[in-house]
């Protein structure tokens, strides 16, 4: 892991984020000794909305009437 002064860090950012990008992380240290470590979001490729499905013991029936009903009170 590459490791530069904050100062080195400020002047060099663009270069600084590619490096975390590819190696994994990278420590800024400052003066009086705080380390900080930049590491990339590993972003997924699926939807927000892919989510688990729930088995739940319903017909489809009956969740047909539950959804008239709300229909019915909005």
């Amino acid at each position: 892991m590459k490791s530069y002064s904050y100062s080195e860090a400020r002047g060099n950012f663009a270069t600084v984020l590619d490096e975390a990008e590819r190696d994994g992380a990278v420590e800024i240290r400052r003066r009086d000794g705080t380390v900080f470590r930049i590491l990339p979001l590993r972003t997924s490729a699926a939807s927000p909305l892919d989510v688990k499905g729930v088995k739940v013991k319903v017909s489809a029936g009956d969740l047909v009437a539950i959804v008239r009903e709300g229909r019915q009170r909005g």
